[in-house]
């Protein structure tokens, strides 16, 4: 059930979630731009782009969704034990690009990425207006793992992580997390469930109560709670 909705080129309007496809879950639309206008319109929206290379670009909203709470998180008592070794050091947007360009390398089962140079623009750009941020970990002086994502409001929603170390990119999460609950963040978005993330603390939401949530902790203008550590 569901349509797919071809997006004006004139406006930034997406159609109402509920009208995405439950095969493939989520997928509600296609065409449109990368604009910072059409990509934060999505977000306040539960919509993020998810596509290849030679496809139109495909916008998705799947149900359920995968989110965190920051004061929910769970961090595994050999986690805990890793972090007290101290041998990465972490820093906040010191390397947005290289960090999505990490994530965009090649991955153990396939060569393809969803993490096109067009994506890497887009959000390089939204990084510049200060909506886009990135976790690096760093072994001496080598990125060695990290993520990014969308800061906007109270959410933060989570793109993409990598990893060369073991635990590297969980330590990134961990390490996004607890800065989330300093900064006042109420909910993370994962978009979709993996194990990695329901042993971190993430759980399943009805995509229509992650939609009312989001109109209450994205308002449509303002700035987000993303701060940087003094």
């Amino acid at each position: 059930m569901g349509t797919l909705t071809w997006l004006d080129a004139q406006t930034t309007d997406f159609p109402p979630a509920s009208r995405a496809m439950t095969s493939p879950n989520g997928l509600l639309a296609a065409g449109g731009d990368l604009s910072p206008e059409r990509l934060l319109r999505a977000y306040r929206n539960g919509i993020f782009p998810w596509y290849g290379e030679g496809q139109p670009i495909l916008w998705w909203c799947p149900d359920p969704r995968t989110v965190l709470a920051p004061s929910e998180l769970h961090i595994a008592r050999s986690m805990r034990k890793f972090i007290r070794q101290n041998e990465f050091t972490i820093s906040l947007d010191r390397a947005f690009p290289a960090v999505m360009a990490a994530c965009a390398g090649p991955r153990r089962d396939t060569d393809a990425t969803w993490i096109t140079p067009a994506m890497q623009a887009a959000y390089t750009q939204l990084h510049r207006l200060g909506h886009a941020h990135s976790v690096e970990v760093w072994q001496g002086d080598e990125l060695v793992g990290g993520l990014y994502g969308i800061a906007l409001g109270k959410v933060f929603f989570g793109e993409s992580m990598f990893s060369t170390r073991s635990n590297a990119s969980k330590l990134a999460f961990v390490t996004l997390a607890q800065h989330l609950n300093d900064c006042g963040f109420a909910l993370i978005d994962c978009q979709m469930p993996t194990d990695h993330l329901f042993s971190l603390g993430a759980r399943s939401m009805p995509r229509a109560e992650f939609l009312r949530q989001l109109a209450h902790l994205c308002p449509a203008t303002g700035k987000s709670n993303w701060r940087l550590p003094r």
